[in-house]
């Protein structure tokens, strides 16, 4: 079966303090590890950048923070595709892209869980796809709702339950690449 692996949104922005403090440290560092695999092996990356229209965004291509982390920086001949929304689908070729190369398997990793990765997630399993949710490879920051704050593991966690069997298996990078 062919395969993509999906990063999403690493982008440096998400080093600035007004994130607050994240869960999965080692986030990045597990990325590179699918990443070098994939690489060795040949198969489809693709690099997912979320671009802003606001000019006081880090996401503004603009703004330094809206390139890459070295860590997982793509190469020249690595696909990368923008979009503007949550999900790496609406409104963005990552679909028909996935379809012309016959991929039917996408593995996930990336950032924020709750947000782009998750929103990602489920409209990945909704379209069809055999998804893969890597969660050592994606975080989560710390959540204010109304008077309560919660925290940046809670957040994870509740959002990889929330797409877990559903719309994804969800599993370590070390359970993914024994797979591989």
């Amino acid at each position: 079966m062919k395969r993509a692996l999906l990063i999403i949104d690493v982008q440096k922005t998400f080093t600035h303090p007004q994130w607050g403090k994240r869960n999965n440290p080692d986030a990045e560092e597990n990325i590179k590890q699918l990443l070098d695999e994939y690489r060795k092996k040949d198969e489809e990356i693709i690099f997912i950048k979320h671009v802003s229209k606001n000019p006081l965004s880090g996401f503004h291509p603009n703004h330094e923070g809206s390139t890459f982390k070295d860590i997982v920086k793509p190469l020249e001949t690595e696909t990368i595709i923008t979009k503007e929304v949550n999900s790496a689908f609406i409104d963005t070729s990552l679909e028909n892209h996935l379809h012309e190369r016959d991929i039917k398997e996408v593995v996930i990793t990336g950032l924020t869980t709750p947000h782009c990765v998750s929103t990602t997630t489920r409209m990945s399993g909704n379209l069809g796809f055999t998804t893969y949710l890597i969660e050592d490879a994606t975080a989560a920051f710390g959540i204010h709702y109304k008077e309560t704050f919660i925290d940046a593991k809670t957040v994870h966690t509740v959002s990889l339950a929330t797409v877990h069997d559903e719309f994804a298996t969800v599993m370590t990078t070390g359970e993914y690449l024994q797979r591989l």
